[in-house]
């Protein structure tokens, strides 16, 4: 049991071979070092993997997590985080989640739940706070995720579920709470290895705070900054994420035919403006969201959760689509399936510019859209040659050929912000630990047109960026936090006044401040101060009683994300493995521009540099600074088998 506030003190170990359940050790040291959610996910993995393991082992662990802020009353606070090794890169993913499972899971006496092991057949486990039991999944089988989840009692407990696509472990399925999603990584596939149909969970129990009166009052004005800045408070429950569209198409970032271009001419007939218009029946929200950007939309009658920028992008100019409409049911498909929309759109796309070289033909072509609902669902099922599209594009790559434009990280396929136009972006998807994903990338396109503009062209300035970036979103995350929250760090007039004085002046300011960005990134710890304009911090310090700061923020992110860093190494990431295709390095997206590729070497030499690795790999000093503890000889070992 924990002495802190905020958490309920027990971690919940469930081993599905043998069907027990026990409680994992974690004191409160463990809480302040790690703070929770995929930092403390990060911790336990390190201290489990073994080098050589997979995600189909047995022993891999699937670790379920939640943030100190849930279930604690602050905004936006409702998230969870799945990790485990990722199918499809090999080496550690997390995948956040909205939906209220992490909130269920804290009623029921639990910061965390870690499954190990496998099933004998298809099975639920169901958590209360008495304990937990195992029951026959059988009957479930085949289900989509919404048709399992309606089957799961009782209807008001969290629930966790997959669909065809996990239980034919596609290598990007997705784990589901609602209609909400564990999208990356293929968290979803390591559920249907282990036999793991669904989970729920259902309580009562409700989390002591430090300070209730202090938190309150951080909670109003949190929720006042959120529902006043201009992005959180106008454009998301406006427009949505797909309001994105029109300032990607105009800052040349939208991904158009397979990342070879980064503006659509057909943009308008896909973007945020078009959804609301004539699409949108109303907006919607996780459990505590003040924003409330989700959009609700209609497909063959039913009111369901609408397209998102991603699939918006990627499954329209990224595959020369424009009809909102036919994106609109298969973002529907896709969710039933239980599928990766950022992956499997994707992997149409490669499949797609695969048939135009003539190397290989998967009925697949750009601008056909008639047979792409039947090929999802052929996907989800690996049916025949489908099969292969399951694998992910590096995978095919490694078959076909075509390296230059399976768009992938790490072996994920990247978001839709074309980077040879925000070199910045370009950077954090090859340094993201889990593949390319925008998000653990550092979202450094936020300041290079989609929020700020700062010279997105420039590298200057950008590996400073995205390491404190990268940190501040991993804490927030780690506290329960939505990512979405920690846009009000960006100050409202620098949005909403562009041609002010000032604005311009901080903003041409913003590629030089590199050197001081360092030193706060290298010693965390050194502005031992709270911001206005960050209410997480302050949030935690009242809801747990620990002592949190800026300082403390920045070195709970540059531990997790240097723990997952070398957990990758062990896992087998080779040296120098943070790379982009050479389409987004070498090609220029503007001919009569040189600057509009990634000049990703330079940035990472002093990427690598500000963080302390050498090579994409953490200094055995530099994790002991941060108080990460590994043995030195499997430090050695893991970082001789790298350069191997």
């Amino acid at each position: 049991m924990s002495e802190l506030k905020g958490y309920m003190g027990k971690v919940l170990f469930v081993d599905l071979t043998n069907k027990t359940h026990s409680l994992f050790p974690w004191t409160d040291e463990d809480r302040k070092r790690t703070l929770g959610g995929k930092v403390m996910a990060a911790d336990i993995l390190l201290h489990h993997i073994k080098p050589g393991m997979k995600a189909f082992d047995e022993d891999n662990w699937i670790v379920v997590t939640t943030g100190p802020l849930s279930g604690c009353g602050s905004p936006n606070t409702s998230r969870f985080n799945i990790s485990t090794i990722s199918p499809l890169t090999n080496i550690l993913t997390s995948s956040n989640c909205g939906g209220v499972f992490g909130l269920s899971l804290k009623r029921c006496g639990y910061d965390a739940v870690i499954f190990t092991g496998k099933a004998d057949k298809l099975t639920t486990v169901n958590i209360t706070v008495d304990g937990v039991t195992f029951e026959d999944a059988t009957e479930l089988a085949g289900l989509t995720t919404a048709e399992t989840q309606e089957k799961l009692k009782p209807q008001k407990a969290g629930k966790l579920a997959i669909g065809p696509a996990g239980e034919n472990k596609v290598l990007y399925a997705c784990v589901f709470s609602g209609e909400r999603t564990a999208g990356r990584g293929g968290v979803g596939a390591v559920f249907g290895d282990k036999n793991l149909k669904a989970v729920t969970a259902f309580g009562h129990l409700v989390p002591e705070v430090a300070n209730r009166e202090k938190l309150r009052e951080t909670n109003r004005k949190w929720s006042k900054i959120l529902r006043t800045h201009p992005l959180t408070g106008r454009q998301l429950p406006k427009l949505g994420t797909a309001g994105l569209v029109a300032p990607m198409q105009a800052h040349k970032i939208l991904a158009t035919k397979n990342f070879s271009k980064g503006r659509f001419d057909d943009f308008e007939m896909v973007s945020g403006e078009e959804l609301t218009e004539n699409h949108l029946v109303s907006n919607g929200a996780c459990k505590t969201c003040v924003i409330r950007c989700e959009r609700r939309v209609k497909v063959d009658g039913k009111v369901v959760k609408g397209p998102e920028l991603e699939i918006l992008g990627l499954m329209g100019p990224n595959i020369l689509n424009n009809d909102i409409e036919k994106i609109i049911e298969w973002n529907y498909v896709i969710d039933e399936m239980g599928m990766d929309s950022i992956s499997i759109a994707g992997v149409i796309a490669y499949a797609m510019e695969l048939k135009e070289k003539g190397i290989a033909d998967f009925d697949l072509e750009f601008g056909r859209k008639d047979n792409i609902t039947e090929i999802i669902k052929k996907i989800a099922f690996r049916e025949g040659k489908f099969s292969e599209l399951a694998d992910g594009s590096k995978r095919m790559s490694d078959k076909y050929g075509g390296k230059d434009f399976a768009i992938h990280s790490k072996g994920m396929e990247l978001s839709a912000y074309e980077p040879r136009h925000a070199v910045g972006q370009g950077l954090g998807y090859a340094t993201s630990n889990r593949g390319g994903c925008h998000l653990n990338a550092g979202y450094l396109v936020v300041v290079e047109g989609l929020g700020l503009d700062v010279d997105p062209l420039t590298p200057f300035g950008k590996a400073a960026l995205a390491i404190m970036f990268q940190n501040l979103m991993e804490a927030v995350s780690a506290s329960g936090a939505c990512l979405f929250t920690s846009y009000a760090v960006l100050p409202g007039f620098l949005i909403a006044k562009p041609n002010w004085w000032l604005t311009r002046l901080i903003l041409a300011a913003f590629p030089y401040v590199g050197p001081i960005v360092n030193l706060l990134s290298h010693f965390p710890q050194a502005p031992r101060i709270n911001i206005p304009l960050l209410p997480n911090s302050y949030a935690v310090k009242y809801a747990t009683g620990i002592k949190s700061t800026m300082a403390h923020f920045l070195t709970w992110g540059a531990y997790g994300y240097n723990a997952e860093r070398i957990s990758n190494i062990i896992l087998g990431q080779k040296a120098d493995a943070d790379q982009l295709p050479s389409r987004l390095t070498d090609e220029l997206q503007d001919k009569n521009d040189p600057r509009t590729k990634v000049p990703l070497e330079y940035m990472k030499k002093v990427y690598n540099r500000a963080r302390g690795w050498k090579d994409g790999i953490p200094t055995y000093l530099r994790l002991k600074t941060l108080g990460i503890k590994i043995d030195k000889a499997v430090y050695d070992k893991a970082v001789e088998e790298a350069y191997k």
